[in-house]
């Protein structure tokens, strides 16, 4: 999703945000909540915080990595939040009143490409927390960051890389069609037709989407070529059980705002022979918690001399 098709649709955002993504499960809510605060207090500890200083946290979705500096730095730090979402920048607004922390923090409606609202060398740090991946100009995105930071600012961002998925994904398609007619490859040719609707399953198409397209090399090179200096990069591969442990709660998640869900593409994509078969295989390995999955992140830090 491109920052225009997201500007134009931030309900769908919002919602994915705010609720879709936790698949209405408590246990994978809590879950992906210790993981987000996981990598918001890595971000902050590269940010150097101190009291005094102004943070701009860029698509602050619902206003965690903020309210989060907020608690660690006290009430002499000030927040300015900034996101393409009306409804999520709303949401952080009433999250910093019931916090009462609102006098330390302002808004601002505008995508990462073009923070035309905020004027130049006027932060002390901007952190991004899954957001450039999102976009398709991320030279643009660290220029920006470079031009709103001070003299001796810094960056902190967290960005998951999901190249290897989408090559995971092409992998799988050329699979199904080497060995199509092979009765053991049902149930892999039903994987491939619920896994592309996340990511793209040619070589070519990944190249061209902005979420596939970059590596954590890349977002290194973007620093380098807006200025940035001391950068630092640590890329993270953590392998564990998956989030979603209950049959229920797989079916109702999905990783993206625009990806249909498991429900929807079993009652949409597959005959009744199908979903019984692709149920069947999912479930006695969810049943028996051999489910597993892979986080790829890039925490990237860096000054602005």
């Amino acid at each position: 999703m491109n920052p225009t098709e997201m500007a134009a649709a931030p309900d769908l955002w919002a919602d994915w945000l705010l609720h879709k993504r936790f698949s209405n499960d408590a246990n994978v809510e809590s879950a992906l909540r210790s993981s987000i605060e996981t990598d918001v207090d890595r971000m902050l500890d590269h940010a150097q915080l101190k009291a005094g200083m102004t943070l701009l946290d860029v698509g602050s979705g619902d206003g965690t990595v903020g309210l989060r500096a907020i608690a660690r730095v006290g009430a002499a730090l000030n927040v300015h939040m900034s996101d393409v979402s009306p409804t999520l920048l709303d949401h952080a607004k009433q999250r910093t009143h019931d916090a009462g922390v609102a006098s330390q923090c302002r808004f601002s409606l505008c995508d990462a490409q073009a923070l035309t609202v905020i004027e130049d060398a006027c932060v002390d740090a901007v952190t991004t927390r899954a957001v450039i991946g999102y976009l398709p100009d991320k030279l643009a995105v660290f220029r920006e960051f470079y031009r709103v930071l001070k003299p001796g600012g810094r960056i902190s961002l967290a960005e998951p890389i999901r190249r290897d998925e989408a090559f995971e994904v092409c992998s799988l398609r050329k699979l199904v069609e080497a060995g199509r007619d092979a009765p053991e490859n049902r149930f892999f040719s039903l994987l491939h037709r619920w896994k592309r609707t996340q990511f793209p399953d040619t070589e070519e198409a990944l190249a061209t989407m902005p979420m596939t397209s970059f590596s954590e090399r890349d977002l290194v090179s973007c620093a380098m070529l807006s200025g940035f200096t001391d950068i630092h990069m640590e890329f993270h591969i953590d392998i564990g059980a998956a989030i979603s442990r209950s049959w229920d709660s797989m079916l109702d998640s999905t990783p993206f705002p625009w990806a249909p869900t498991l429900r929807r593409v079993m009652d949409e994509q597959f005959s009744v022979e199908e979903r019984q078969l692709f149920e069947q295989v999912l479930r006695s390995d969810i049943g028996a918690e051999r489910m597993r999955t892979a986080t790829r992140m890039a925490y990237i830090s860096a000054a602005k001399p």
